[in-house]
């Protein structure tokens, strides 16, 4: 019992003593959780594209094939979407300030042992484990910065965030092979987890937990049915291509990931607490924005997938040229999406939805009419087009979509979202790939435009469902946060 009166008695005076240090380096709370956050969920996404780079360096250290060390990608990939929704609804029912120190210090653990990881299938497993672990920072995350302000206030944050997560896969491919070349791979892994670790201890010294909910239980058959059947969705449309879509495995994965999220339907129609209460699905300002989001990345991945062999195979450029144009894109993600909120806090969800799943439309027909003697600037400008729109729309629809659910369940809410846009964007890699190989008879460039217009048409979809969203209500005056965080 003394234990835990001390306990209680110390608490405001740490509270003090935190609120003390941060003011004394000139910075408000609020500012200093989202660098500390922020700074979180960078340090464990980082390091994807990275490994893009350098798959054939790593491969040949490993004494292994590209094919095989390309699973240390797309495993992390598929763990990191259909983990996060047991664990944005773990942090609504126990905290998110536990889940996201748990996360980081999960994944810097497991970011040591990749650094001395000495085969690969080691290698795959602990870069599979660290992405699971890292999952839990995303919607923990989302769910403080909705917390720290207002609904007519959360684009802004919102922006600042696509900010940071577009930056983080431009750094991976500007210093992905100088670093490697001069240090080696394992190094990457090596500064990734004292990171990892040292930011578990800042934001545990610094955050202030969410309200648990006594008494919650957590909604086990829905999360494992969840993503059990999310994960064979996403594998099979993953490897259909390669292992070919009548194969047994193939046509067993899709059909027991579509029996699994059936179940999964039934599952939270049937328990009293459900990991995804089954009326987001009727709720506008949930539905509508989480299917336009994973449109719209339908065409953004898909572009992001088949651009760099277009520009290599059909009109002839060398990697180095392809490397900096494919750039523009998430370069102009990043500087629009916190410039693009204080437009649509002018103009409302709404607009900033349709209008960015329209300039990714006109992205798309741009890049399908590229030929031999297109100007590298029109090239720039049409990849550019696509981060303009994203850059616009993410930040947008993502506040609506915090706005549409009560605070308890903004974790959950924030990890569905990722899964759905992630399922989107892989579709959309697939399909638009399939299209290339299908129509190749045509010509390279013809058949690579083919599979651009199919995502320039997925476009047309995102924007008439943005239509439907109902943009927030704004106030004239600045309105203090919901809650501390």
């Amino acid at each position: 019992m003394t234990a835990g009166v001390d306990e209680v008695a110390l608490a405001p005076l740490r509270e003090r003593v935190r609120s003390a240090l941060v003011e004394r380096i000139g910075i408000s709370r609020r500012k200093a959780t989202m660098t500390v956050l922020l700074s979180g969920v960078f340090t464990v996404s980082f390091t994807i594209t990275l490994l893009v780079v350098v798959l054939d360096t790593v491969a040949a250290d490993l004494k292994s094939t590209v094919s095989v060390v390309s699973w240390s990608i797309t495993a992390p990939m598929l763990a990191f979407a259909v983990i996060g929704p047991a664990f944005g609804k773990l942090g609504d029912l126990i905290g998110h300030k536990r889940v996201f120190v748990g996360g980081l210090l999960g994944a810097g653990i497991f970011a040591g042992f990749t650094a001395l990881a000495p085969s690969a299938p080691m290698l795959i497993l602990l870069r599979t484990l660290s992405a699971a672990c890292g999952s839990a920072t995303g919607p923990s995350a989302m769910a403080f910065t909705n917390r720290m302000y207002e609904p007519h206030e959360r684009v802004r944050p919102l922006g600042t965030w696509s900010f940071v997560t577009a930056g983080a896969p431009v750094i991976g491919v500007v210093a992905g092979v100088p670093l490697v070349d001069l240090v080696g791979w394992r190094i990457i892994f090596l500064v990734q987890a004292p990171l990892c670790i040292l930011g578990a201890v800042v934001s545990w010294w610094l955050l202030r937990d969410t309200e648990r909910q006594p008494g919650a239980r957590f909604d086990a058959a829905g999360a494992v049915t969840l993503g059990g059947g999310a994960a064979l969705l996403l594998l099979g449309i993953n490897r259909g291509s390669t292992w070919g879509w009548t194969s047994p495995l193939i046509v067993g994965a899709l059909a027991l990931g579509v029996l699994l999220l059936y179940i999964f339907v039934r599952v939270e129609r049937r328990v009293a607490a459900p990991m995804v209460p089954p009326h987001w699905f009727r709720t506008r300002n949930i539905a509508f924005p989480v299917l336009s989001q994973a449109l719209a990345n339908f065409a953004y991945m898909g572009g992001f997938m088949i651009i760099p062999q277009m520009l290599k195979d059909g009109v002839g450029l060398s990697l180095a040229t392809v490397g900096w144009l494919i750039i523009a894109r998430p370069l102009t993600f990043s500087i629009v999406a916190p410039l693009g909120a204080r437009v649509t806090m002018r103009t409302g969800e709404r607009f900033a939805g349709v209008f960015g799943a329209m300039t990714v439309f006109v992205s798309m027909i741009v890049l399908s009419t590229v030929r031999e003697a297109t100007p590298l600037w029109l090239i720039a400008f049409g990849l550019g087009l696509s981060g303009l729109g994203l850059g616009v729309a993410s930040p947008a629809l993502s506040a609506l979509l915090a706005n549409a659910v009560d605070d308890e369940q903004l974790g959950i809410a924030s990890a569905m979202q990722q899964l759905v846009t992630q399922m989107g964007a892989l579709l959309g890699a697939t399909v638009m790939i399939s299209v290339h190989e299908a129509t190749s008879d045509q010509g390279v460039l013809a058949s690579y435009s083919n599979a651009l217009v199919v995502g320039a048409a997925l476009c047309v979809v995102a924007g008439l469902l943005a239509t439907e969203v109902r943009s927030t209500r704004r106030t004239t005056t600045s309105a203090a946060p919901t809650a501390a965080v």
